[in-house]
């Protein structure tokens, strides 16, 4: 569950935009805040709103944008065509996210887009871009020579993307999250649509990986044991997903990971002894292993659930 809103976004803090508002001394030491109102409000009047944006914030003052609300996101793709249309006037922004809503105003897995290459080839300067949801989300192959940060926050990664994700030339990247999520919520993706990003080949900056919120985390895990990107790695996150002691088998089993600086597999489905063989193998590499889990049994049958799923 996402209960809260972003404070800060690419080391700046958050301030929503009013229509009419007072601009902070120096407008581009924020990340401003997109979103209107109403949770049913026309998508039209978050056009009016970035047009209102538009008029009153001095464009190369626009380093960071956070985009909530668009109106009725369970229903109708985040209008991206406006922000396209902005790039030849915001030449400084720098880092964008995209449907900062909580689980209240809209479930995760309901957040509606569509195809998200256009903004990619929009701003060449972009470093930092994160979307949260995926449902109808679309991804063609593309090389962008800025981006150093790619998170998809998802309770279900439709496999294309993934796969589309892998087959970008992304030479600058340094980190990459992946929240693959349920089959129930969309998220088929499978080990073959993860092949170019384990891979690591237009990846070579890559040093922080998530692939997270797995609901079959052990078969990840076996896969990503053994990825060649997984050498050049710092940072490996495997967490929020239902990673249970079979997981924990095929990651020890695979290649050394002592060249870790972390290893984070919280909220997991792991026994005591399979967490002290994971500790005793990796000295040296800090491995958090909190928030562990309890099947949830009904009818006699377990369940097991990612972190994050409707």
């Amino acid at each position: 569950m996402i209960s809260t809103h972003l404070s800060s976004f690419a080391g700046l803090p958050v301030l929503p935009f009013t229509p009419g508002m007072t601009l902070p001394d120096d407008p581009s030491a924020v990340a401003w805040r997109l979103e209107v109102e109403e949770f049913d409000a026309a998508p039209q009047d978050f056009v009016d709103l970035l047009a209102a944006f538009r008029d009153e914030v001095p464009a190369d003052a626009v380093r960071a944008l956070v985009v909530g609300e668009w109106g009725s996101a369970y229903e109708y793709a985040l209008p991206l065509g406006p922000l396209v249309e902005a790039a030849q006037a915001w030449t400084s922004l720098r880092a964008v996210f995209l449907a900062d809503l909580t689980s209240e105003q809209c479930e995760i897995s309901w957040l509606t887009h569509g195809d998200l290459t256009p903004l990619l080839a929009a701003y060449p300067s972009l470093e930092v871009l994160w979307v949260r949801g995926a449902n109808e989300l679309r991804l063609d192959p593309v090389r962008h020579a800025g981006l150093r940060e790619l998170g998809f926050q998802t309770g279900g990664l439709p496999g294309e993307v993934t796969a589309a994700v892998g087959a970008c030339d992304l030479p600058a990247l340094e980190r990459l999250e992946l929240w693959l999520g349920r089959p129930d919520y969309g998220g088929d993706t499978t080990v073959a649509d993860l092949a170019e990003v384990l891979a690591g080949t237009r990846l070579p900056a890559l040093r922080h990986l998530a692939v997270s919120n797995a609901q079959y985390a052990d078969r990840i895990v076996g896969a990503v044991a053994a990825a060649p990107v997984v050498g050049r790695l710092e940072v490996l996150d495997l967490s929020k997903g239902v990673l249970t002691d079979a997981g924990a088998d095929a990651l020890l089993a695979g290649q050394p990971l002592t060249h870790l600086r972390r290893l984070d597999l919280h909220h997991h489905f792991l026994s005591e002894a399979a967490r002290e063989r994971i500790v005793a193998a990796l000295p040296g590499v800090e491995v958090d292993l909190s928030e562990p889990q309890s099947a949830h049994v009904y009818d006699g049958r377990e369940y097991r659930f990612t972190a994050v799923g409707e």
